[in-house]
């Protein structure tokens, strides 16, 4: 990569409307979805990406929208006014703003409308009877265990219930003296007072809601509401029982350090606590903190996105199949334990965000909240009854996104794990399942807005996204939060007063599935630098997304991480530096520098990287499991690889601290200036620029061109500033940075046709063979 200095820089704007991302077969057999062809959204864009599909941001300054769209409209005064009430919606949403970005989406007014419609109406109906959405989002003071007034009050909805009791340690599981009342809402409840001055239910005792349905059957059901659970370890397959959580002062972490500012762009470290020892075993949240966080910091990440916070009875499901959603895993340690972990990443500076489950909830009836649908018609359940409650690959239960009290446990979930334990923000699992009553099986999303909007859409669940992302934003305006869909839905990443449903970023989920593919089924010379290209910058104007070449998805077993697919069983025997890397080594471990970087460069206005794949873990996960033998053998890190001197990991993971500084030092992800100006097909060669640097990757395998001519926008003298060849990366060493490189102008001033590649000015570098260079103007460098 180069950088520049020079002459003061002419700004570049924005950049076109692309159709969306791509779809991905996941490893949790998510959906099995094709890649989107292009559907553009203005003739501009038709007509530069018809001619070379190259150009990703407008290279000629043009008026652009970018950020919020100013427009008259009653709809945005209502949404942005928590005061605001809804009178007559037929003229409100006449203006809405994603529209005006994208004319593309006019056909489908009527249901933006509709959705707008349905948003401020339940609003308007929370607002007027549980007095702002804010405080609905705040049911775990109500639900669930409470101390009130001396006494403990214990409140649960249970309304197909005819009898319920409490029981547990406390009343030596006998029920019969602390029966419940039920409400006109189905409510039970029941207040216990003090008795000498003391609660009667202790501290990290056991508790359980015991209620009798239609048929005269008593069954035993942990809380909804329930703060933890915990498991017998020596139980084979035993239950889980609730804990009622409530530690004495003296017993309960008090947080020491403040919200770290959010970062212009995330650099996320996707981590799992539980198998982040390098033992194999179940590590501790405290662990993980004082190992793995130091770790995360040093290589110059940001943010922490961890997974499998949430109670789940089936370790291997990754903690997607919850069964106890205001529940810490219990495996890793108890609440205290988890704020201690993001205390500590906050004291470094590392926001943390929660990959959060309302996508689905655990079939299990007798550990989770499926247990609760005994007898219950739709508007008494959970979730939706028939075949619309059940999705069929994951073997789970669907959430009834339209009943009232579904809603308040969802949305105080939300603000539960933000306002308790000090999240910073989520990951949004499985929001395609959510979008649609398909839910995405056997859908191959092409692009066509029809896709997107039409009877195939839940709105319900487009709504409940819309009120989560309103509630998540304003109690914690700095807050991330992050779709994962992968159909691609237009919109998904614009507020709710422009017409949008409200996410920062959208996960760039097609990425990965191409490299994948390149590498299972492409020779190096069948590698396509256009396609690499379109895919990498395949993504909507004005919705960002967050890049990355792997995730947990390639780690799981049955699939490979990228350093495998490269490696394979070399990896076991050919990464000692103390003897010469053979050429599967050497090509694998330059090809993994270069893929992570121009993913992250290219991909988004963020990174993500999963625990171990920056310096190339040669394994992959297999949590325990029947099939297995419940083993941990693979359920763990081998931080010792990175950390052993004469292994070759430690340059994998050194370009991976690189990237990152190189971001927090020019923050070129927060960038709208992205111009690709070259994909040179015969010599394998990339040239584009990402805000004020310039980088260069040659993915030919063997040819090395001195003296390559790279097209730039300012002129002046650059230098290379990171290169991946070079020797504390594992490589050869072969670019000089010292070098002074001058640039040539090129054509007529103010003409692009007649320059080199669309750019005003070129320079010449030096570009061995899968390698990539960065520079930088040279006067930048030196500020």
């Amino acid at each position: 990569m180069y950088s520049f200095s020079g002459f003061p820089q002419t700004a570049i704007l924005g950049s076109p409307s692309f159709p969306p991302n791509g779809c991905r077969k996941a490893s949790r057999d998510y959906c099995c979805l094709s890649t989107l062809q292009p559907t553009l959204v203005s003739c501009h864009c038709r007509k530069l990406l018809g001619k070379k599909g190259l150009n990703l941001f407008f290279s000629q300054p043009r008026p652009l929208i970018y950020g919020k769209v100013e427009y008259n409209s009653a709809i945005a005064t209502l949404l942005a006014d928590e005061s605001s009430a809804v009178t007559d919606m037929g003229e409100d949403t006449e203006d809405i703003g994603v529209l005006a970005m994208d004319p593309g989406l006019e056909p489908y007014k009527d249901h933006f409308k509709y959705r707008l419609k349905k948003y401020a109406e339940q609003k308007k109906l929370i607002d007027q009877y549980e007095g702002s959405l804010e405080e609905f989002a705040r049911g775990y003071l109500k639900f669930g265990f409470n101390r009130e007034e001396d006494g403990i009050v214990y409140r649960e909805w249970a309304p197909a219930a005819e009898e319920a009791q409490l029981i547990g340690d406390f009343n030596g599981w006998d029920g019969s003296n602390h029966t419940m009342e039920k409400n006109q809402f189905g409510v039970w409840s029941i207040k216990i007072p003090d008795s000498g001055g003391n609660p009667v239910i202790p501290h990290n005792s056991r508790v359980k809601f015991r209620f009798k349905h239609g048929n005269g059957v008593w069954v035993d059901r942990i809380p909804a509401w329930i703060k933890y659970a915990v498991v017998d370890p020596t139980r084979f397959a035993a239950p889980y029982d609730g804990v009622y959580w409530d530690p004495p002062p003296s017993e309960r972490y008090q947080f020491k350090h403040p919200r770290p500012p959010k970062p212009k762009s995330p650099r996320i470290y996707e981590a799992h606590v539980g198998m982040s020892s390098k033992e194999p075993r179940v590590n501790s949240y405290r662990e993980f903190a004082d190992d793995v966080l130091p770790h995360i910091r040093a290589n110059s990440y940001n943010t922490v996105q961890l997974m499998a916070v949430m109670e789940h009875s089936y370790y291997a499901s990754f903690g997607y199949h919850v069964t106890n959603f205001f529940a810490v895993s219990s495996r890793s340690g108890t609440p205290e334990d988890l704020k201690y972990l993001i205390d500590k990443a906050h004291s470094l500076g590392l926001q943390v965000l929660m990959d959060v489950v309302h996508s689905h909830a655990s079939n299990n009836v007798t550990d989770g909240l499926n247990g609760f649908d005994v007898g219950q018609c739709a508007q008494d359940s959970y979730f939706h009854t028939g075949d619309r409650g059940y999705h069929k690959l994951w073997d789970s239960r669907l959430f009834n996104f339209a009943n009232w009290e579904v809603l308040r446990f969802l949305l105080s979930n939300l603000r539960w794990w933000l306002d308790e334990f000090k999240f910073d923000g989520f990951r949004f699992d499985g929001v395609t399942s959510m979008l649609y009553h398909h839910h995405g099986i056997n859908m191959a999303y092409t692009g066509n807005y029809n896709e997107y909007f039409s009877e195939a859409t839940d709105v319900d669940a487009v709504v409940y996204l819309m009120l989560a992302n309103h509630v998540i934003h304003n109690v914690l305006p700095d807050a991330t939060v992050i779709a994962e869909d992968v159909s691609g839905m237009p919109a998904l990443c614009r507020p709710a007063s422009e017409g949008g449903i409200g996410f920062d970023y959208r996960l760039a989920m097609a990425i990965p599935d191409k490299w994948i593919d390149y590498l299972k089924n492409k020779k190096d010379s069948e590698w396509s630098m256009k396609e690499i290209s379109w895919t990498l910058t395949n993504r909507r104007y004005t919705e960002k997304c967050i890049s990355y070449a792997e995730s947990h998805d390639q780690a799981i077993v049955g699939d490979k991480t990228i350093a495998f697919l490269l490696m394979d069983k070399d990896m076991y025997s050919g990464m000692s530096c103390l003897t010469d890397a053979s050429p599967t080594i050497e090509r694998g471990i330059a090809l993994h520098k270069m893929i992570h970087f121009i993913t992250m460069v290219l991909g988004g206005e963020g990174y993500l990287n999963f625990m171990g794949n920056e310096f190339g873990h040669p394994e992959w996960i297999d949590f325990p499991r029947e099939g297995n033998g419940w083993s941990y053998e693979k359920c763990r890190r081998q931080w010792d690889l990175v950390d052993t001197e004469h292994l070759r990991y430690k340059f994998m993971n050194a370009f991976d601290r690189a990237m990152n500084l190189l971001d927090e030092k020019f923050s070129f992800l927060s960038s709208t200036k992205q111009i690709v100006s070259s994909t040179d097909e015969e010599n394998k060669v990339i040239v584009f620029e990402r805000g004020d640097l310039v980088f260069v990757f040659n993915f030919h395998p063997e040819n090395t061109y001195d003296g390559y001519k790279v097209g730039c926008d300012l002129p002046g003298k650059y230098k290379v500033s990171l290169d991946s060849d070079a020797w504390e990366f594992g490589g050869q060493g072969r670019v000089g940075h010292d070098v002074d490189h001058f640039t040539s102008p090129e054509g007529i001033p103010g003409v692009p046709e007649t320059n080199f590649n669309n750019r005003p000015n070129s320079f010449k570098v030096l570009s061995p063979a899968r390698t990539c260079v960065r520079t930088l103007c040279h006067d930048i460098v030196l500020q």
